[in-house]
Formats: C-alpha cells, sequence, structure tokens
C-alpha cells in the first residue's frame, strides 16, 4: 500500500486543488445533504457546477476526450474526488448519470449512443436515474419481471420499479426488462436506454421517514422504447448490469464519501457538553477508528488505481464497512444529542437515513455473500433456479 503521491500524482492533486480553490467554496461544515437532494434549487445548482467542470476540463476525468472527459486516469479521477470532497459543491445528482451510466454506455454502447448520451450527460444537461430493482426483485435483480415485447422498430414495456433515486428529476434511465421469459433468469434480460418523459411513465415519489423524497416508484404502462436504445445485445444485458452495479459499488464507496467529517461529530459532542464522558468518548474512538480503516482501503484502492490495475473486492468490502460506519454513526449521533435526537436536525436525519444507505447498492448481505466467495473462497450459495427457466419461477400475466 502506499501512503503517498508519486510526484505525477502529486502535480496532478496541486492543479487540481488550485482550480477548486478558484472556482469552489470551502466545505463550511455538517450540511443536510440528503434533504437538499430533494430540492429543484439543489438540482439546478449541480447542474450549473457539472457545466463549470465540464468547461473547465474536469468533467468525466477517466472518459475519452472524444466524449468531453479529460482521458486521464483512474487515479487522478480519486485525486479529484478527493480534493473536491473538500469543496461546498452540489454533485449528487450526476452520480448516477456520470459514475454508472456513463461507464456502462462506453463500455456497451453503439458510437451513435455514445455520440448522443455521454457529452450532453458531461455538460450537465441531462440528470440519469437507474430503473432495476422492483417489487419482488431487489437483492436478487435478476428475478426482475418488467415486461418488454418487441413490437417493429420499438418495444413495448409494462411494469414496476421502486426505489428509483431522483426519478423525478432525471431526463433518462437505465432500465432492465424481461424479454425472453422461457430462458433461465440471468440469460433473458435486455437493457434499455429510457427517455423519462415518453408516454407511460408514471412517477411516484415516496415519502421516506426522513420526510425527503429522494427515492421513486416508476409504472411503465405500454411505453414504446426505440430498439436503436437497447444498450448491448437483446437478452444480453446482465453482463450490461454488472458493468453499471461494479460502477455502482465504486462510487458509493468511493474516496470522500463518508458523508460527515470526524471533527465534525467531535464539534457536536463538544456543544452538547459530552465530549469528557468517558462512555461517550469510547464512541468518539470507535468512530475515528472506522474513519480511519476507510481512509486506509481508500488508499488501498488508490494504489491499485496508481498501478493501473482494476479494483476487485474491495469495492464490496468498502460499501460495506460504509454501511457499518452509517448505523454506528447513526447511534452515536442519537446518543449526543439526547432527548433532542426526537426532533428534526440534520443529525437525526442522518440516523434516519442509515438504513437507505445499507439496502442501497446491494444490501450488507449480499455484500458478505460476495466477499466471502470472491475473497475468502468460500463456497457458493445454492442457486437451485439457476438453469430453470424464468416462466416456470413466476407466474406471468
Amino acid at each position: 500500500m502506499d501512503f503517498d503521491d508519486t510526484p505525477e500524482e502529486a502535480a496532478f492533486r496541486a492543479e487540481a486543488r488550485a482550480w477548486l480553490e478558484a472556482n469552489a467554496g470551502p466545505r463550511t461544515g455538517e450540511v443536510d445533504m440528503l434533504r437538499l437532494m430533494d430540492s429543484p434549487d439543489f438540482v439546478a445548482a449541480a447542474k450549473a457546477w457539472q457545466r463549470k467542470l465540464y468547461d473547465g476540463g474536469w468533467a468525466g476525468i477517466t472518459w475519452p476526450k472524444e466524449y468531453g472527459g479529460r482521458g486521464a486516469t483512474s487515479i487522478q479521477n480519486t485525486i479529484f474526488t478527493q480534493e473536491q470532497v473538500k469543496r461546498e459543491v452540489a454533485t449528487g445528482p450526476f452520480m448516477v448519470g456520470i459514475g454508472m451510466a456513463g461507464p456502462t454506455i462506453i463500455g456497451h454502447g453503439t458510437d451513435a449512443q455514445k455520440e448522443r448520451y455521454l457529452d450532453t450527460m458531461l455538460r450537465g444537461e441531462e440528470i440519469w436515474c437507474q430503473l432495476f430493482s422492483e417489487p419482488e426483485a431487489g437483492s436478487d435483480l435478476a428475478n426482475l419481471a418488467t415486461r418488454a415485447v418487441r413490437d417493429g422498430d420499438e418495444w413495448v414495456v409494462n411494469g414496476q420499479k421502486v426505489w428509483t433515486s431522483q426519478a423525478h428529476h432525471a431526463e433518462w434511465g437505465m432500465l432492465l426488462t424481461r424479454t425472453d421469459p422461457d430462458a433461465p433468469k440471468h440469460r433473458g434480460i435486455t437493457y434499455f436506454l429510457l427517455d423519462m418523459k415518453a408516454p407511460g411513465v408514471e412517477i411516484r415519489p415516496l415519502v421516506q421517514i426522513t420526510g425527503a423524497a429522494h427515492f421513486n416508484e416508476v409504472f411503465l404502462t405500454d411505453v414504446r422504447i426505440p430498439a436503436e436504445n437497447v444498450l448491448g445485445e437483446v437478452n444480453g444485458g446482465w453482463a450490461v448490469t454488472m458493468t453499471t452495479l461494479q460502477n455502482e459499488r465504486a462510487a458509493i464507496g468511493g474516496a470522500g464519501r463518508a458523508g460527515t467529517h470526524f471533527e465534525e461529530i467531535a464539534a457536536l459532542a463538544r456543544s452538547v457538553g459530552k465530549a469528557d464522558d468517558p462512555i461517550v468518548r469510547q464512541d468518539l474512538a470507535r468512530c475515528f477508528t472506522r474513519f480511519q480503516l476507510l481512509r486506509y482501503l481508500g488508499l488501498r484502492t488508490q494504489t491499485a488505481l496508481s498501478k493501473g490495475a482494476i479494483p476487485g473486492p474491495e469495492s464490496s468490502i468498502m460499501k460495506l464497512i460504509l454501511s457499518e460506519h452509517a448505523r454506528d454513526n447513526g447511534e452515536l449521533f442519537e446518543l449526543l444529542q439526547g432527548n433532542a435526537g426526537m426532533l428534526e436536525s440534520t443529525w437525526t436525519t442522518h440516523f434516519l437515513n442509515q438504513w437507505s444507505m445499507r439496502i442501497g447498492g446491494g444490501t450488507d448481505q449480499i455484500q458478505r455473500n460476495a466477499i466471502g466467495e470472491r475473497v475468502l473462497g468460500l463456497p457458493a450459495e445454492p442457486r437451485t433456479d439457476k438453469n430453470v427457466p424464468f416462466r416456470e419461477l413466476r407466474k406471468l400475466g
């Protein structure tokens, strides 16, 4: 593991830091980003910041230059993220598009698809969402039942998606559908690029326990999608999906995405007069230790990127620890607040939001399965339905 930048990385970090200092204000403290992300003003600010990144040559750092990117390395992208998180900027609405949809289109898209979607995404003109989970297909994603049937040069889609982040703000969506119910569940899936304003798309925001409505359920009724919007091969969507999910876990567990900073938590403890309480101090010590573990895991990933390697199971390990970090921090925030923890505050919002962190991007249980099988070499989970036609697993109307 390398703890320091190489000379080239240090030079890039200095360049990135100088540009950010000239174009963005410093992080001012704990901000209730979870509520802000639900605001149209926040979305507008995010689009403006994304356009500034684009004009400054800092959008899509690892993307090819012909699609508006910088054509730089993964380690340089990590360094820029580390520096950007120190600034007061709005980036959340573009994580799904630039962090997940973009790399998937680059990896599997046609030249026409790359030309149409990538540059507009980087310019901040179009926000994307992910239409994967369904009421009966969440952790078992391949169990999805939304149907797409070919009709000439179009596909007709019917079904329901749920827990779709930012669907109410999105112009485009990554959509998984069942196109061959007679094939085993992993082999009859097709991946589409969906215009979220298409007739038949109905978006219903879901009000969460935090009071925000970041997630949505999306109903698809006779939605027509041009055949040219298939990403990858018909019935070969599972391979495309894996590209998206790998990028999703890397984005969630990426550098600088731990939410709060330890200094802010310590300041909360001091402000409520509990910084000298021996029990609280033990909790704060454990909290500090978790931050350091996340830092070192980040350095491990950064070292792999610096050497040109593609991070493997590190993304699942980072995602799992971040989930546990959110859980334990939520408990700590409530302990520090005491009775005030029953009132609305940024800290209470973090406590309430921990469950979405522990479910989104793959549940803790799914991450443990991935780590057990791919890192520890444990036997794979029994999959009795792996080669059974999907039609025999689910009753289809």
